[in-house]
């Protein structure tokens, strides 16, 4: 069994922090609503970076990830964003063009 024979009490503690406020004193913040702000899927409110998980869900369950330039990474993100798609599509298509244009 553990010995707290040794440990401080918390007495000596609660005397450093004075009386705590009256209640005419103390925020009346427990009573206001808990109202969180409506999350904003622009652009700028993200810090100009478009986030990938508000977009619609899909079956893709494989991960892919690479490193990028940062140019690189605003171009894609400005294709996906002007075309109202995500960015793996963006690559499907660009592989699919790839793939049409080396066969000939």
């Amino acid at each position: 069994m553990a010995d707290v024979s040794k440990l401080k009490t918390l007495k000596g503690r609660r005397s450093n922090l004075g009386d705590p406020p009256s209640l005419d004193e103390a925020s009346n913040n427990l009573n206001a609503p808990e109202i969180a702000p409506a999350p904003s899927l622009s652009s700028k409110a993200l810090g100009g970076k478009i986030d990938g998980r508000t977009a619609r869900r899909t079956n893709r369950t494989v991960q892919f990830a690479t490193r990028v330039t940062p140019d690189w990474d605003a171009r894609i993100r400005a294709i996906a964003d002007r075309e109202g798609i995500k960015l793996v599509e963006v690559l499907e298509r660009a592989l699919d063009y790839y793939e049409l244009k080396s066969s000939r």
